[in-house]
Formats: C-alpha cells, sequence, structure tokens
C-alpha cells in the first residue's frame, strides 16, 4: 500500500490532531460540530444512548447541546454525518462497511460457522443465535479477536465446529487445547442448549486427570491411578453433582487426592517398596513426614487400596484430626456489619455477600448459588430463601440488596444474559466462583469463616436450635454441634417458637449502623 505522506510532519499535520473533548493530541476519527474528536470519545460519545432532551427521541447521543454540554442526538447538534448501521438501521458505532456491531458479529459468525456449504451448520444455530443476542455486541468481536497469534483460539475452534471437525460431546472438549478457550466454548455450547448440561467442575477435573495420568512414568503407577479415578474419585464427584453441586474446593480436593495417591506411589518406590507389599511401617513414616493437608488427601487412596485388595487390609490409619478457625466476637461482628452497610467505597456485591454471611450464618459456597427468585416481597417486607420459612430482611440491608440486583455483574454478555443468578459468574451459565469470592470478602476484611461462626453462634444464642436449623437451611446434626459449643441443648424450644425467623427481628446493630 502508498502511503499518502512523505514525512512524519505531515503525518502529524494529516492525521493527528488534539480532541476537543478529552484535550489530548490523538488520532482524528473526525470533525464533528464542536471540533476534532479522537477515536476514544468518538467510541464513548455514540454508545452514549438515551432520550434526546433537544427533540424526545430515543436514539445515540454523540453531540453535546451548546452552554451545558448535555448529551444531544446528531440531528439537534448539526453532524453533518449520521452513524445508522448500513444493514439494520441501529445508531451506533460503525464499523467496516458502516455496519454496527450486531450484524459484524453476526457476519464473523456466519463465516467461522459455515458447514462448506455457504450456511451456518443446523446444530449449532442456538449457539449463533446465543452469541448474536448478547448486549454488547463488541465484547463477542473482541473474543473472536483474542489470541489470533494461537493456533487454538476461539476463532478457529469455532471454524473447526462448523466444519464438524470438532465432535459435539464433553470429550472431544476434554482434549483440546488451551483448556480455557474450550471450557468456555464448551459452556456456551451447554447454555444454548447445544450439548447436554454437565457439572463445570465435573468437565475441569476429566480435562486434567488424562494429563495428569500422561506425567507418570511407572505404568504400573498409571494403571493404580487411573483405577483409584475411575472407581473412587470420579463416581464420588458424579453422585455430588447429581445430589447438587460440586464446588471449587471439592474439585480441588479430588485432584489432591489423585496427587497425593501417586506422590505415595512414588515414595514406596523411592524405598524399594510397593502398594501390594505396603506394611504398617511405612504407613507410619508417610504420616511422620506428611503435612495434615497431606494425610487427609491420601486416606480415600489407602481406604480404597484396602477395601479393593491393592494393598493389605489389616493397615491400619491414623485418625484425622479436625481443627477449626475461631469465629469472630459479637463486637467484630457487628462493626464488621456496620462497615458493610455504610462504606460505598466496598464494591457492592461484596457488601450483599458480607451482610448475608454475617446476619444469616451462610457459607459462601451456598450464597452465589442463591437467585433473584430466593428474593421475595412479602407487602412492603423483603424476605429472603435460605429455608423454610424464609427470613425477614432488615430495612438498611434490603434496599442494599435490591440495589445489588438492577445493577448485578456479567451481565451483558453471551454468557449470562438473562441471569437468575443473585451473583453472576463470568462463566456461561454458572454463578461466581465461591473460592474467589470469598477471597475478596477477605481482602475487605470479613473473613467468611470465621463471620460465619459468630453469625450462627449468635443464633443459637437467641433462639431455638430447630428453629435456626430450618430458617437458615442448616442440617440438624451441624446445629446440634453448634448448640453443644455454645452450652445450649436442642431440646430448649420454648412453645409458640416454631414460626419465628432467626431474624424475625433486625439483629442487634443492623438497624443502627
Amino acid at each position: 500500500m502508498t502511503r499518502t505522506y512523505a514525512t512524519g510532519e505531515q503525518y502529524e499535520r494529516r492525521y493527528m490532531a488534539e480532541c476537543c473533548r478529552c484535550g489530548r493530541r490523538r488520532h482524528k476519527a473526525g470533525t464533528w460540530p464542536d471540533g476534532y474528536v479522537c477515536r476514544t470519545c468518538s467510541d464513548r460519545a455514540v454508545r452514549t444512548r438515551g432520550t434526546c432532551p433537544g427533540c424526545g427521541q430515543d436514539r445515540a447521543l454523540p453531540g453535546l447541546r451548546l452552554g451545558d454540554g448535555v448529551p444531544i442526538c446528531t440531528t439537534c447538534a448539526g453532524f453533518s454525518r449520521t452513524f445508522d448501521c448500513s444493514r439494520c438501521g441501529f445508531e451506533g458505532k460503525l464499523l467496516g462497511g458502516r455496519l454496527c456491531e450486531r450484524c459484524t458479529l453476526s457476519d464473523r459468525l456466519t463465516a467461522l460457522l459455515d458447514d462448506g456449504t455457504g450456511r451456518i451448520r443446523p446444530a449449532l444455530v442456538p449457539l449463533f443465535n446465543l452469541l448474536v443476542a448478547m448486549e454488547k455486541p463488541g465484547s463477542g468481536l473482541a473474543w473472536l479477536a483474542m489470541r489470533r497469534s494461537q493456533p487454538a483460539n476461539a476463532s478457529r475452534l469455532l471454524q473447526q465446529l462448523g466444519l464438524g471437525q470438532i465432535s459435539l460431546t464433553h470429550d472431544a472438549f476434554h482434549e483440546l487445547q488451551p483448556w480455557r478457550t474450550a471450557a468456555h466454548l464448551e459452556e456456551l455450547l451447554m447454555t444454548s442448549g447445544v450439548l447436554p448440561t454437565v457439572d463445570k467442575y465435573l468437565c475441569s477435573f476429566q480435562r486434567w486427570l488424562p494429563g495428569h495420568l500422561a506425567s507418570i512414568t511407572d505404568s504400573e503407577h498409571v494403571k493404580t491411578i487411573r483405577l483409584f479415578a475411575t472407581w473412587r474419585v470420579l463416581p464420588r464427584l458424579r453422585a455430588r453433582a447429581e445430589r447438587s453441586h460440586i464446588t471449587p474446593s471439592v474439585r480441588r480436593f479430588a485432584a489432591e487426592q489423585i496427587k497425593y495417591a501417586t506422590a505415595f506411589l512414588q515414595w514406596l518406590g523411592q524405598r524399594n517398596n510397593s502398594l501390594a507389599s505396603c506394611g504398617q511401617i511405612d504407613i507410619d513414616a508417610w504420616w511422620a513426614e506428611s503435612s495434615e493437608h497431606g494425610r487427609t488427601c491420601l486416606r480415600a487412596f489407602l481406604s480404597w487400596a484396602m477395601q479393593t485388595r491393592n494393598c493389605p487390609r489389616s493397615l491400619s490409619i491414623p485418625a484425622m484430626k479436625v481443627s477449626r478457625r475461631a469465629a469472630l466476637s459479637e463486637d467484630e461482628r457487628l462493626d464488621a456489619l456496620g462497615r458493610l452497610l455504610t462504606d460505598t467505597e466496598i464494591p457492592i456485591r461484596l457488601r450483599v455477600a458480607g451482610v448475608i454471611v454475617l446476619l444469616y450464618a451462610q457459607p459462601v459456597s451456598r450464597i452465589v448459588r442463591l437467585s433473584v427468585d430466593d428474593v421475595v416481597h412479602d407487602g412492603d417486607t423483603l424476605l429472603l430463601r435460605l429455608g423454610e420459612p424464609a427470613s425477614p430482611v432488615p430495612a438498611p440491608v434490603a434496599a442494599l440488596l435490591l440495589e445489588h440486583i438492577a445493577n448485578r455483574d456479567n451481565m451483558n454478555t453471551a454468557t449470562n444474559p438473562a441471569s437468575r443468578w443473585l451473583f453472576p459468574g463470568r462463566r456461561a451459565g454458572q454463578p461466581a466462583r465461591p473460592d474467589h469470592l470469598s477471597a475478596l470478602l477477605n481482602e475487605a476484611g470479613i473473613p467468611a469463616s470465621a463471620a460465619r461462626g459468630a453469625a450462627i453462634r449468635q443464633q443459637l444464642l437467641e433462639l431455638p436450635a430447630p428453629v435456626v436449623a430450618d430458617a437458615l437451611g442448616y442440617h440438624h446434626k451441624t446445629t446440634s454441634r453448634l448448640i453443644r459449643e455454645t452450652g445450649g441443648t436442642w431440646s430448649r424450644y420454648a412453645a409458640g417458637d416454631h414460626t419465628r425467623s432467626p431474624t424475625s427481628r433486625p439483629p442487634r446493630g443492623a438497624g443502627d449502623s
């Protein structure tokens, strides 16, 4: 291509100017009624939408009204150009061929999902519709353009799907690399109904396992670990997924069991021993050398090995030690609650999640599974359904909760366009990761485990244990243990209290914060 300038000075004069909006010297995107605009300010302006104060029409508002700088439409601002899509007529940012972002995304997806006949592969039409319907199509274009230098980027995977080079099965996606791109695409296919829904963490484990087995050099060890994973770890993960859902900590612990089982077999090999000839002296030596976490992770493997006669059944596994983090004091709990209700510097989703922990003693893994349907309006009262009956939400918390629902994160892409999760995640159809949310709460000064312990103990001091267990969704065994630790008994059940909720009156400090 022949350039239209000879020197850097000519380039500066022809293509660079001081932006009338931001005042910086940048590449010119055009000349508007108020002067030259840069690309950044132009993109931001044409994406501004609303009711024009000049003509009252609902449209893009890239112009600025003289005097007060209020955004107005192109007609009222006196633009000599329009921003209407040449195909659909939508007014907004225009790309090649004067097409809007949505039409451009539609064209690119049509080309990528072509089955070789000039049409989208029929089985992938639901995926196409899901992607094109995203609220911010620019995010979809950015996703397609991501990592273009890598051989297995999103665009390439979509193209292979369209041509039928990738089977529409979960097993096929578990073998693809890079795994993050493949996992995201797999979840989009599940959300659109192209693939059957499977727990994402079960998929994650099945994707990780072959790579781990490939890293083991001893063929006998590979055989043993594969049997352990197939007949012990995977069945329990599948049962958990069918019963409720798999959390990141459950998925991580399953992988740790495999890793420590592998390490134990290698450790036996270094002692010129094998699993079949393993003795009690070997178990005791491993226990003496390992951390408490390592002992906990190996316990399932040893139990399985003894049951399947892969090692002597006479072996004895030392008892497991249980340690719990100390709960917050009541003053610390109330101080944290007051800070969450008043500190606007903390992101609102963390404030809401933290309040649910501090008031209702909910684990973060359960909080992320709440949906907006669990927030119930009963006249002027707002209720949160955690168990039966639903728990009343005090007024300051109710306002915060409703504000969060109206402004939830991760709702503008194809990932969760109509999500009902109270805390939508970045992955298709999934809520936020509980481990990530817990880490953010900890950074905000709310240690979730210690805060939950303080909240449940305070509830049990004030209300009968059966009421607390039913209303907060706790298992009676857990609540019995906790009430014993607080010095009470399960039978402390006042007459007429069976309809009360743990927050039927505002918690001490909640209304004063």
